[in-house]
């Protein structure tokens, strides 16, 4: 057993780094040299079609893949070597399209410039990464870039022992519990996931979700009718009353009066 356990832990992430600029390539060859003694650096690539044929090559373990380059983009060499039997994290400068995608699928990405730290964390999430959650989050991804209907947009929600692929219609409402968010959907099904709901109104915010109060994050198109009585609140097509902040209530009533507009 002891064998057995030292042979695991000794085992490289086979690693290829894939970016079209060679400067990002080499700051990435240091911080990995220096942050992350599990990963043996094998190749590198500087865009889609070398990278294709790299990967083939070689069999990572692992890729570092910028989003956009020169002859196309990560998700277009993904999709060429679909499924895929590696672990992926993307490197990116700022493209809140591409990252609100990527948060959707639960997956990792990094900013350039790269800061050591979150390499770090990244590099040991892929190691544990199964590949079969892996595909299903790039499935999602894919999903998503090529959709713009809100309806047909979908979420991953990771428990525990699940991986759970929610429309984002389906989602009534959410609440906070510290440092957890409940999930709350159709046919009263929960999902409890371990984000705060901080970090989800800034994902939904713009896909028809509203913050009505501090522990609530409220799915507009599932709101029946504003009361307001005891300070104010809306009751969702459940019958569930969601409490408004006061700060909250005039931005409210100016969304829905928008909605029944349309």
């Amino acid at each position: 057993m002891l064998t057995f356990i030292k042979k695991f832990k000794s085992k490289m992430l086979r690693t290829i780094i894939i970016d079209d600029e060679q400067s990002v390539r080499k700051t990435l060859e240091k911080l990995l040299a220096r942050n992350c003694p599990n990963v043996k650096l094998v190749a590198e690539a500087d865009g889609v079609n070398s990278g294709i044929e790299t990967i083939r090559k070689y069999h990572p373990d692992l890729i570092l893949l910028d989003i956009k380059m020169d002859d196309g983009t990560g998700f277009d060499l993904l999709k060429q070597l679909e499924p895929v039997d590696f672990k992926v994290i993307f490197i990116t400068a700022y493209d809140q399209y591409a990252i609100k995608a990527i948060k959707f699928s639960a997956l990792d990405y990094l900013l350039k410039p790269v800061d050591p730290e979150d390499l770090t964390e990244a590099v040991n999430k892929a190691e544990k990464l199964l590949l079969f959650e892996l595909n299903q989050q790039l499935g999602t991804l894919e999903e998503n870039m090529l959709t713009q209907e809100k309806s047909k947009k979908k979420i991953i929600l990771k428990t525990f022992d699940n991986i759970h692929l929610v429309k984002l219609i389906d989602i009534v409402y959410c609440e906070s519990q510290d440092n957890y968010t409940n999930f709350h959907l159709l046919g009263n099904k929960k999902i409890l996931v371990s984000n705060t709901l901080k970090d989800y109104d800034e994902m939904l915010s713009e896909y028809g979700f509203f913050r009505a109060h501090k522990s609530y994050l409220v799915n507009l198109m599932h709101i029946d009718r504003f009361e307001k009585a005891d300070g104010g609140s809306v009751v969702l097509n459940n019958e569930i009353k969601i409490p408004v902040a006061s700060r909250k209530k005039d931005q409210l009533l100016e969304m829905l009066h928008k909605i029944a507009g349309n």
